[in-house]
Parts: C-alpha cells; structure tokens; sequence
C-alpha cells in the first residue's frame, strides 16, 4: 500500500491526475480516521452529528406540517397523499448516494484519494441528472398522479399546487444527498450536520413566511411549503458545492471529475439500486401494516401512531449508527483490515443494543407518561399501555439489524443488507401480525406480538449473517499488502478507468 505521504495517481477520464502531500494532509485534518485508535471515541466522533442531523430532519417535516396545518385540514391531506411520491423519489436519491459514501469511505481507507474524488464526482453528476430527469417526468405526470392517489376537490388544488413546486426540488436533493454522502465515505460527519442545520433554519423561516404571507410575501398555501423546501434545498445544494469545490472540507473536487464516466457511473448504479428498493419496500410495508392495524378501530390506530412517533426515535438513533458502521467498515476494508471492520461492526452493533434496549426498559417501567404526551384520550392510553409493554422488549433487537444493515452496506453488499429488510417486514413481520391477530384471532395482542417476533427473528438472522464473514472484502482494487488481507468478491470491481 502507498504511504500517506505518497502522491496518489489515477487515470480518470484519460487523464493522469496527482494529489499533492500537502493538500492530502489539509483534507484528512477534518476526516475522522477509523482504520486506526480507539473505536468507540471515534465511532462516538462519526455518530453524534449524523444522530443530530436526523434529528433535524425530524423538526424539518414537522415545520412544514405545523406551519400547513395553519392553512387547514385539506391542506394537510393535500401533503400526506403527496407523501408516498415524495418518499419514493428521496428512496431512488438515498441509493445512488449510499452508493457513492460505500466507495469513498473504502477508497479513502485504501489511500487512493484520486479515486475518492473521481466517484464523488459521478456521483454528483448521476445525481443531478437523475434528478432533473425524475423532476420532469413527475411535473408532466402531476394530474394523472394526483388522480391515482385519489385526490379530489379542494385537497386535488391544494396538492397540485404543492407538487408542481416539490418536483423541481427533486434534483437539490439528489445534490444534498450525494454531498452528504460523500462527506460522510470521508469521515465527515459535522460539516454534514451543518449543511442539515442550514437547510432546516432555512426551511423553518420561510415557512410561515411564504404559507401564511407577510408584509409584501403573498400568502401562497401549500405552495408556499413547496417553495419553502426548494429554496431551503437549493441553498444547502449550492453550499456543499462550494464546499467541495473550494476544498476546505471532505475531498476537493475539480470540474474534470463531473465529466461523466459511464462505467463508474453504472458500478454507482448496482450497488445502489438495491439501497432505493429497500427503502420503497418499506415504505409500502408500512402501508401494509397499518392497513392490517386499521381494522381495529380508532383507538389501536391512535396507540400505535403513539408508538411510531416513539420508534422514529429510535430509527433516529440507530440509523445514526448505522452510518457511521458503514463509513467505517467501508475504510477499514479500503485499508485492508476486515477484522478491525468486523470487530467496529460487531462493538457498534452491542452499544446500539444496549441503548435500546435501555430505553425500551425505560418505557416498560413508565408507559403512560409517555403516551399522555401525545394523546390524552383514556382508551389510547389503555391500548398504548399494552402496546409498549410488548414491543420494547424488541427496541435493541430492531435497532441491532439496522447497524448491522449499515455495516453490510460500508462492504458494498447492499443486497444483503436489502435482502435482510425484505425478509424482516415481507416474509416475517406482516405473515406473523397476520397470523397471530386474524388467523388465530388473538386481536390487537397479535399484532403487537407479531411484531416484537419479528424483530427478534430477523436481527438474530442478521447478526449470524454477519458472523459468516462472506461480506468481508472490498469491492474496489486495493494494492500491496491490503491486497493480500481483502480482495473483491461480488463482482464489482474498482471505480476506475
């Protein structure tokens, strides 16, 4: 392997580019460097800004609708039936730039810095292109779309409105996603929070602004939300460029690593596409089970509502982790290391455990206190006593499959950890609420029982997934020694020309 102090050279696009020791050393200062040191204080160093930035995306959403709600209840509708769309469109963005984070973490890890920066180039450019590509396609779809989901009368107005505008965010996002994701592959993870903090303080003031109006700013409804998260978008997309283009922070880009390069870019693709179908496969299992929990009554809906705003949390938390596993494993396996990236995986995946699993505790022993702090309806509050006191227990269990996910992502074997999503929601958690609350008619019990098995179940089959070690080689040409500890598998092989 190349020293660090040792010029790294890449053929991309035909040319012969250098990345001077000096530069090299500037970059790596804001990295956090998880092939050497202590784990924990560092996975604590990758983690805390990606846990601070979900949790922003969390008040992000919430702004838009607090401030929508202020229009009225056909506006809010108006926004939920767009919501499915919107999500399907972020899940396509999410993967291609997961994608994009797996192989630069492990270039990075492998010194090959050159490289780092060719595929955060295509991946800035297959984003944007994407992005305006879907942004077109949904703008000319809008009313056919809006028809489908079955909007009608004023919620049909309000929706339109919304979506004409939230299209051509579509590709800002794509450019925020990819941005974020390459800081991160680098180790990153604040300056990533901080385009997060930007972009909500930005959404969170022109929400009431453009929705409600002020002084000379028309009142603009749902389009005014639309407007709002294409501004707020838009900025942080033109602040990460300048970022990465300028130099100070991840990797510096030049202009001659967006020219695109179809092979890369394709490698982008594979490994990607799996990441955007797990995402929509949730998405649609979700609907799934809340279709099957529906069916008995307002109250059992309402308490399970409770207990999803309960879980985001967590998913918050453990989603957090499992990035910062996938940076890390990503790196370690670039630097030839598939054991200290199996040891990170495996102290990653105990700590989230234990949180969880605490707070899942926490939340057996006091109940109703939480429940009372969203709802104050007495039958909720029965069900989502019942509720909690059944599927905490499998709080550190979901959370322990979501970093194991993470880490199966950092090796670059999306399917596996999309393979181990589907198994959990499709063929284990929706057969089993089936089975337990209709087939044997245990009621609002089965449900609830069906899915702390489920969590069981399918992080047990995750954690002996990872214990087989298969996933443990690069996917990327690593040279010299790190070549003879992890070599490729899967069949997709270095990112460059």
């Amino acid at each position: 392997m190349k020293s660090h102090h040792q010029t790294d050279r890449l053929s991309t696009g035909g040319q012969d580019t250098s990345w001077p020791a000096e530069e090299w050393a500037a970059q790596r200062s804001q990295r956090v460097d998880m092939t050497s040191g202590p784990v924990m204080a560092r996975l604590l160093k990758l983690t805390w800004p990606l846990v601070t930035g979900n949790l922003l995306q969390t008040f992000y959403n919430l702004a838009d609708m607090f401030w929508v709600g202020r229009v009225g209840a056909d506006a809010v509708a108006a926004v939920s039936i767009v919501f499915p769309t919107a999500w399907l469109l972020i899940s396509i963005g999410m993967g291609l730039t997961v994608a994009a984070g797996v192989f630069v973490a492990q270039h990075i890890g492998a010194r090959q810095e050159a490289a780092a920066r060719h595929v955060a180039g295509q991946a800035v450019t297959a984003a944007l292109v994407l992005g305006m590509a879907l942004a077109a396609l949904g703008y000319a779809l809008r009313v056919p779309l809006l028809r489908l989901m079955g909007a009608e009368g004023a919620v049909f107005s309000h929706a339109l409105q919304y979506v004409e505008v939230i299209f051509w965010s579509v590709p800002f996002s794509f450019l925020f996603f990819a941005f974020r994701s390459v800081l991160r592959g680098c180790g990153d993870t604040f300056t990533a929070m901080i385009m997060m903090v930007l972009s909500t303080l930005a959404n969170i003031i022109l929400d009431p602004l453009l929705i409600l109006g002020w002084g000379p700013i028309p009142a603009m409804g749902t389009r005014g939300a639309a407007v709002a998260t294409l501004l707020a978008r838009a900025g942080v997309a033109l602040f990460g460029a300048y970022l990465l283009f300028r130099g100070s922070r991840g990797l510096r880009l030049r202009p001659a690593d967006l020219y695109p390069n179809t092979r890369t870019i394709r490698r982008l693709i594979i490994v990607g596409a799996p990441a955007a179908l797990d995402g929509a496969a949730r998405s649609f299992s979700a609907v799934a089970t809340i279709a099957l929990v529906t069916r008995f009554g307002p109250a059992v809906t309402a308490a399970y509502g409770v207990s999803i705003r309960l879980m985001s949390t967590i998913w918050t938390v453990s989603g957090a982790v499992g990035e910062a596993t996938n940076t890390a494993v990503g790196q370690n396996l670039g630097a030839g290391k598939p054991d200290r990236a199996e040891r990170i995986a495996w102290i990653a995946t105990a700590w989230d455990f234990l949180f969880l699993s605490l707070v899942g505790l926490l939340a057996f022993l006091f109940p109703e206190p939480i429940i009372r702090v969203f709802v104050q309806d007495p039958a909720v509050i029965q069900e989502g006593r019942i509720l909690l006191r059944i599927v905490v227990w499998g709080f550190g269990f979901a959370g322990a499959l979501m970093v194991i996910q993470g880490a199966f992502r950092g090796a670059g074997r999306t399917v596996a950890a999309m393979l181990l999503s589907f198994v959990s929601r499709w063929l284990v958690r929706l057969p089993a609420i089936y089975l337990l609350a209709y087939t044997l008619d245990w009621g609002p019990l089965g449900l609830w029982w069906g899915m702390l098995f489920a969590d069981v179940v399918s992080a047990l089959a995750g954690a002996l997934w990872l214990r087989m070690g298969t996933w443990k080689s690069a996917i990327i040409e690593i040279e010299g020694a790190a070549a003879q500890a992890t070599r490729p598998t899967d069949g997709v092989a270095a990112t460059r020309n």
